[in-house]
């Protein structure tokens, strides 16, 4: 079925025509999302509330509608693919860090709060994927970096941070052999981390001191050095 996980009419009818068939459910995986990039200072406010509405508000609603289907099975698991991007926020990606730091820390709850339900919760927290996130990503940046933009001369490293999942990403098909193992899994993980990254960048999150990391991270995408104040004519001509 085609689902817009942002519609609640959409949601009605999906869970309608589950319970027609099926009559309950077993596994609800909140999966869709994606990665609004670009300078926080600068994206519309129109464009941060639409990149939680996707990654946190719709993972919520479609799980508030399932909860009585998920009531009457046996076995019940959700899935929600969170992103090691929610442990360690990179620069240009802000607004997307901070949805699924929040889609992480809302499982936590979850997990917790159904348990007297039966309903288990799998927090996943992927690195490196092969998809078309960081199209999409790149493509996103025509609504959220202003043509004035303050950081134009670091445009560059701003859709390379886009596209960096794509960058030595895990093949999808070993991504969802690895997931289907840790579903299947009695009882499923609390949390699991699949995929290129997932583990490295999480070290270094944890090793590493917040000044070195902030330090690091700058220097990897351009922001050690003092920006101009504005933007000049010739340098938006440029780009």
């Amino acid at each position: 079925m085609q689902l817009d996980v942002t519609a609640a009419e959409q949601i009605t009818q999906c869970l309608a025509r589950i319970e027609r068939e099926a009559g309950r459910l077993d596994l609800l995986v909140n999966n869709a999302g994606y990665g609004a990039m670009g300078p926080l200072v600068e994206m519309p406010l129109t464009e941060l509330r639409r990149q939680f509405e996707t990654n946190v508000f719709a993972p919520v609603t479609m799980l508030q509608a399932a909860l009585p289907l998920l009531q009457r099975s046996p076995r019940a698991l959700v899935v929600n693919i969170g992103s090691i991007s929610g442990v360690i926020t990179t620069p240009f990606s802000s607004a997307y860090c901070a949805t699924k730091a929040a889609l992480h820390s809302l499982s936590d709850g979850l997990r917790m709060e159904l348990a007297p339900f039966g309903v288990r919760v799998l927090t996943v927290q992927p690195g490196a994927i092969q998809s078309e996130f960081g199209n999409n990503a790149a493509r996103s940046l025509v609504a959220t970096l202003p043509a004035n933009s303050r950081y134009l001369p670091l445009r560059s490293y701003i859709e390379a941070r886009a596209r960096a999942s794509q960058q030595r990403s895990t093949p999808t098909g070993r991504f969802v052999r690895d997931l289907v193992k840790a579903i299947q899994s009695e009882p499923p993980p609390a949390v699991r981390r699949l995929g290129n990254g997932s583990t490295s960048l999480l070290l270094l999150k944890r090793l590493l001191p917040t000044r070195w990391l902030d330090r690091l991270l700058q220097r990897k995408f351009g922001l050690d050095k003092p920006l101009p104040a504005e933007t000049s004519a010739a340098q938006r001509a440029s780009t």
